[in-house]
């Protein structure tokens, strides 16, 4: 089975920092996939802040995630800092991507890269509706 591949960006455009908790670890005393998702959604909220937006009011349109991808390339542990640096990219007609890279700043290991592709959407009709320019505009080009 072929793995899934992520790359690191050149550059982000913002750092959130967490602690890992007790309670974001799984049976084997490290952080858990699920919670990895958790963290990235706390990434996610404050990217959206910045820039005076939210899950249900981005530019004026509600987000969806429409996929998400997690690769793993090291363990972290209870009370480990970690920094989430975000990049909106990839601008389409309906949504984006959303790049997060997680590292551990104490020894500058790389925990895990995390892609989540967000659609904007119609909550009442159901339906993915069209990207607003203001969204595109943040969005970081390749080559930028």
């Amino acid at each position: 089975m072929p793995r899934i591949k992520l790359q690191p960006l050149p550059e982000y455009q913002t750092k959130f920092r967490i602690t890992v908790r007790t309670t974001d670890l799984n049976y084997g005393g490290h952080l858990a996939n699920d919670r990895v998702l958790a963290l990235v959604h706390e990434a996610r909220v404050d990217f959206l802040a910045r820039h005076g937006w939210s899950e249900m009011a981005c530019a004026g349109e509600s987000l969806i995630m429409g996929d998400a991808a997690v690769v793993f390339k090291s363990e972290a542990f209870a009370g480990d800092e970690l920094v989430i640096e975000t990049a909106a990219t990839e601008p389409g007609g309906r949504g984006f991507r959303l790049c997060h890279r997680l590292t551990r700043p104490v020894d500058g290991t790389l925990v895990a890269l995390v892609e989540t592709g967000l659609v904007c959407f119609d909550y009442e009709a159901g339906k993915p509706k069209p990207l607003p320019p203001a969204v595109a505009a943040i969005c970081l080009r390749a080559g930028d």
